[in-house]
């Protein structure tokens, strides 16, 4: 599982809109969980889509990308994933998605908009194992 703050999920719906046509990108900061623990997400840090084709793929620089896991580790936080965006669906990782994940046991949220939006999060698990869907729970503030 893995929650989000209200505010959490309203920066990667509205980033997803901002986007347009093209596919946003970020990294999710917060506690990572572990054995059976829920991942809490507390910010996110919003990345340059730099792929060739941002309409239908996302890249983070891999300079902009370190950058941003120090920036997380300095602010006292654990990297918990990525986010992107699908601005015409699928609501689920692609096949793209699946060949360029690299970080085993974190989350890889995606919210589509392709209607209303959807925001989803998938685990991977390795190459052999792949994506595991994981529940979304949006935490209001207090």
């Amino acid at each position: 599982m893995i929650e989000l703050s209200r505010a959490v999920y309203d920066d990667i719906v509205y980033h997803a809109y901002e986007g347009g046509e093209a596919e946003i990108c970020g990294v999710l900061a917060g506690r990572h969980g572990d054995d059976g623990e829920p991942s809490v997400v507390e910010r996110t840090y919003e990345a340059e889509n730099v792929a060739e084709t941002p309409e239908i793929r996302y890249l983070i620089d891999p300079e902009e990308q370190f950058e941003l896991i120090e920036t997380v580790e300095d602010d006292g936080l654990d990297v918990v994933g990525f986010y992107h965006s699908h601005p015409t669906g699928p609501t689920h990782p692609s096949e793209t998605d699946a060949a360029r994940a690299t970080w085993p046991d974190h989350s890889y949220v995606i919210c589509a908009l392709d209607g209303y939006p959807f925001v989803g999060s998938w685990r991977w698990r390795g190459d052999d194992d792949g994506f595991e869907q994981e529940t979304v729970s949006v935490r209001s503030e207090r």
